[in-house]
């Protein structure tokens, strides 16, 4: 058995079962790949894939358990590697995000411009995607980091840690009826269309339970993953926008009036999370106290020596996160 046989089905894998576009992302030859591939399942007297010719149709019993097993092999070597460079050169390696893009958007930038002003040797990758796709990039080694609100719980093999607190806010265009009210209220919301981000992105759950509380069926019209998008709308006329507070830019969103909505929705907790048994470097460390100062590294190592979610919750329940 050998590592690269490993790595092929892993990718293969993640290819969908594409062994040309492995071949391709790997820089090597597809027959190569199929020819390793079948050397390891001659070995462990076990198929990996299921074929329908030369096509691999799906991931066997047998082999969901086999690549979930070299996953864990595949990031224990990477974690050795990560070692190797610590000692060697602390301030080069490679640092991959998974956020959502409003978090790309409006939080990180100042963070990413300091990090690589400290760090020019490191290459810095960033994904976006939904939060459930975020979380699934951590807990499965794709990415070193995932920065997201909603479905960082669902994986209990990533470490969360509160980064700060953050409240909502209603965009609408200029004389808008709503801008008339003495008091924004929930039920005022609801008389009219609304537009605001896709369920499970940026707080939306928060959204959805403020208004079932109050017995209301708001008429969600629009609704997208991105808040540049949805102030676009809000300028068609499409509804009223509910956003992020710090998706909107005084300059640029001039044009649009922004009532206050941190009264009517409970605040939202963005977290850090990475993979339980992930080697932290040290300039990996830098990065997440930049983005958040409270998590110095003697807090993230408390974080790491937590065996459960209670006792990691317990360690952060008296921390005062800013609000944004």
């Amino acid at each position: 058995m050998k590592l690269q046989q490993l790595r092929y089905i892993w990718e293969v894998a993640h290819h969908d079962l594409n062994v040309s576009a492995t071949a391709q992302s790997l820089y090597t030859s597809q027959p190569g790949i199929s020819k390793q591939i079948r050397l390891l399942e001659d070995e462990l007297g076990v198929e990996v894939f299921s074929r329908s010719g030369k096509h691999l149709t799906r991931i066997t019993p047998a082999g969901e358990r086999i690549i979930q097993t070299a996953g864990e092999i595949l990031r224990k070597v990477e974690s050795i590697k990560q070692i190797a460079q610590e000692f060697s050169n602390e301030k080069k390696g490679t640092l991959s995000i998974a956020t959502t893009h409003t978090q790309a958007r409006y939080a990180l930038p100042p963070v990413i411009r300091r990090f690589i002003d400290q760090y020019p040797d490191v290459a810095l990758q960033m994904n976006q995607g939904t939060p459930m796709q975020i979380s699934e990039m951590a807990a499965d080694g794709t990415v070193d980091f995932a920065i997201a609100t909603e479905a960082l719980e669902l994986f209990s093999d990533l470490i969360m840690m509160p980064c700060y607190r953050w409240n909502r806010c209603v965009i609408v265009p200029q004389g808008h009826p709503l801008t008339r009210l003495p008091k924004l209220t929930l039920e005022a919301l609801a008389e009219h269309p609304l537009v605001t981000y896709v369920f499970g992105f940026t707080g939306r759950s928060k959204l959805d339970e403020a208004f079932t509380h109050k017995g209301l069926s708001p008429k969600v019209v629009f609704t997208a993953a991105d808040a540049d998008v949805i102030k676009t709308y809000v300028r068609l006329g499409l509804g009223v926008g509910i956003v992020a507070r710090m998706a909107v830019d005084e300059q640029i969103d001039k044009d649009l009036v922004v009532l206050d909505a941190s009264e009517l929705f409970e605040s939202s907790v963005t977290k850090i999370g990475f993979r339980k048994g992930t080697f932290l470097r040290g300039y990996m460390y830098d990065f997440i106290e930049q983005f958040a100062p409270h998590l110095t590294r003697e807090r993230v190592d408390a974080a790491v020596q937590c065996h459960s979610r209670t006792e990691l919750d317990e360690l952060f329940a008296e921390t005062d996160l800013p609000v944004y």
